[in-house]
């Protein structure tokens, strides 16, 4: 938080290390410390209530339909049935609150490394995920991500994958590697399918076409796509690996048909039409994604600039 003019409090999110955001802060709700991280919720003028991780937007109550429904939809679509979800990061619930729309959907796994993080949503952002977070299909469970995927014997359809941003330092940049994602392709069944938040679009363009070069080594299919995210102040990019089904090839009479059969009501972003569309790319985005030759490893990781 920085100190403005007439006492007037503000929230500087920086894009890069030359471009910052500003938001005037009408009043803060919660600063803290959790093990892992720096976690503040925020009430800003024009995003309403936020939670805010290491100084990075994660949510806010105005716009973050936008980003969780991009996130989660064009993949559970995509498969033809999708019963075992797991959830990698979400800790806010409103990623499972998503996946829960699907009626045909038995069992989601949500597992969150900082209880924290939890904890905080459910006490000031409880409309976001608090009700998915007492679905009686969903386990919460708290550890590292990563270790669960590496030691699971557990098989899922679908695994989403919404941890913060891969920040040098940060408790997520090894979620991000060729390595991890192949423990993810390992827990997925025939027909699975993951997909992951690839960080920005434009102001981290290297780390979104690192991440999608990386999933492209392990899954036969792999697609990315992007949307506007006003409290971003960004487009947002998002990449799907899939064992069988091409989200790109799925037409909006088999979008419309499989949420219809689902129950999926009350989506304020994503459509059967739009899902396609989805995954028509802008020209220097192509061939950017086609250019990208860097494979993220354990090794060898990729850091959004900060």
């Amino acid at each position: 938080m920085s100190e403005g003019r007439a006492g007037w409090r503000y929230f500087i999110e920086h894009q890069t290390p030359h471009t910052s955001v500003m938001h005037e802060v009408k009043r803060v709700l919660y600063s803290g410390r959790s093990k892992y991280q720096q976690i503040d919720v925020i009430e800003t003028h024009d995003f309403g209530l936020c939670l805010v991780l290491d100084g990075k937007m994660q949510s806010s109550m105005v716009d973050e339909w936008m980003y969780h429904e991009a996130l989660v939809h064009p993949a559970m679509v995509t498969h033809p049935r999708p019963l075992k979800v797991a959830v990698i990061g979400g800790g806010e619930g409103a990623t499972a609150r998503e996946v829960l729309r699907h009626g045909c959907v038995k069992e989601v796994v949500m597992v969150d490394l900082d209880e924290e993080v939890v904890r905080v949503s459910l006490k000031y952002l409880g409309r976001m995920g608090g009700r998915a977070l007492k679905d009686p299909r969903l386990t919460l469970i708290y550890g590292d991500g990563r270790r669960f995927v590496e030691e699971t014997d557990r098989v899922f359809d679908v695994v989403v994958v919404d941890v913060t941003d891969p920040l040098s330092g940060g408790p997520s940049y090894l979620l991000y590697t060729k390595e991890f994602y192949e423990h993810v392709y390992r827990r997925l069944g025939e027909e699975g399918l993951m997909v992951t938040q690839a960080t920005s679009t434009f102001y981290s363009q290297g780390c979104f076409t690192a991440i999608y070069r990386t999933v492209a080594t392990v899954f036969p299919i792999a697609r990315a796509y992007h949307v506007w995210v006003p409290s971003y102040n960004a487009t947002w990019g998002f990449v799907i690996g899939s064992k069988a089904h091409d989200p790109a090839k799925l037409g909006p009479k088999a979008a419309a048909a499989r949420l219809r059969e689902r129950g999926v009501k009350g989506l304020k972003f994503y459509t059967p039409k739009l899902h396609r569309s989805l995954f028509t790319l802008p020209k220097y985005l192509e061939r950017a994604l086609k250019a990208e030759r860097r494979v993220i490893r354990d090794s060898e990781p990729v850091f959004m600039p900060a």
